[in-house]
């Protein structure tokens, strides 16, 4: 059974998530909010690489305030991650935010939270209720002798319920850890417990390298066991590289469709290009098309073809010269500096 059918709908600004709807690609921008310029120049950046849903930090009063103007220059919904100050999530219901992120266990008393719940039910806009292991109240710590998945679920549905109490069911989960394996466990016995959408991520994955790890193998598992209505690779670096992996995640489990996917071979001896770079070039490129294809980049002229056989389009290098090919069959030979430029005017030009 796939969970994700099961769960509510929510309207986050223009789009909707749960109900089987399809699973959306979340990311967080990591310019100051405050620097409304460079914040709308990244979400642009990330709506481009396929982002759905961003989210900006509100730490300060000046950054709820920017909201608004942010959300006027972007096309995706805009949430808005608040820690501690109940005001500032006031702030930014107040100046437009499609949803706020807020954990209820460390924005304040009952009454604050009940006055952010009014805000909330006032404008419809969801509340994200988020745990992660670095959060877990004492008690719970005590309870079950560390952290554990039995104790992030008991938090997060603790917290949902402070909500309901308040009146309002406009909610979406996010339980998250580090350690992939407890926050697989963790997502299992919470997808049995709540009907709630649910935001799934691997926290504090790392650098690119062992954050795509980590959330690839992580999400792989939660996802392919139906559960997660959108998701999020938490990654120390440009954001972009996020929404690359996540699309790519998506597309290797058959939960999305389009998009154009890139294979590369190792490299061997017989290379005599800077595939490395060529490859990544390449993956860059094609982020911004919508077509659902598979394009091979080849360092080998030899076998390149061969390899390339059950790709739609490639190339492959040569000394100084290279190959397109298209399904298996060598079209013609190019010279290495314009292997680039042919291939994206192949795309430009696909039908």
């Amino acid at each position: 059974m796939a969970y994700r059918d099961h769960t509510r709908t929510v309207q986050i600004g223009n789009k909707v998530i749960g109900g089987g709807n399809p699973i959306m690609i979340q990311s967080m921008t990591n310019t100051r909010t405050e620097d409304v310029e460079g914040t709308v120049a990244q979400i642009l950046r990330l709506e481009k690489a396929g982002c759905d849903i961003v989210r900006c930090t509100c730490p300060t009063l000046e950054a709820a305030q920017a909201i608004g103007r942010i959300r006027q220059q972007i096309h995706i919904p805009l949430v808005a991650d608040i820690h501690f100050d109940y005001k500032m999530a006031i702030a930014a219901i107040e100046n437009g935010a499609d949803k706020i992120r807020i954990n209820p266990g460390n924005i304040g008393s009952k009454d604050k939270i009940a006055e952010v719940v009014s805000a909330a039910r006032e404008r419809n806009i969801p509340i994200r209720v988020g745990v992660n292991s670095g959060s877990l109240e004492k008690d719970l710590l005590e309870k079950y002798g560390g952290v554990t998945a039995e104790g992030l679920v008991e938090s997060a549905l603790d917290k949902v319920h402070i909500v309901e109490e308040c009146g309002y069911d406009n909610m979406v989960i996010s339980i998250k850890s580090s350690n992939v394996m407890l926050c697989v466990k963790a997502h299992e016995l919470l997808a049995q417990k709540t009907d709630y959408p649910l935001h799934v991520g691997i926290t504090e994955a790392g650098t690119v390298y062992g954050g795509n790890i980590k959330s690839s193998v992580g999400l792989g598992i939660i996802l392919n066991e139906g559960i997660g209505d959108t998701i999020r690779v938490s990654l120390s670096g440009d954001p972009v590289e996020e929404i690359k992996t996540a699309k790519l995640i998506l597309k290797t489990l058959g939960l999305r469709k389009g998009g154009i996917e890139v294979v590369a071979c190792p490299t061997c001896g017989r290379t005599r290009i800077d595939l490395i770079g060529l490859a990544s070039q390449v993956e860059t490129m094609v982020q911004e098309y919508p077509l659902d294809i598979k394009v091979a980049v080849m360092g080998c002229a030899v076998n390149g073809p061969g390899e390339a056989r059950e790709a739609d389009i490639g190339i492959a290098g040569g000394d100084g010269e290279g190959l397109l090919i298209k399904h298996g069959e060598i079209i013609r030979k190019i010279p290495e500096d314009q292997l680039l430029a042919v291939l994206k005017d192949e795309l430009d030009h696909w039908k």
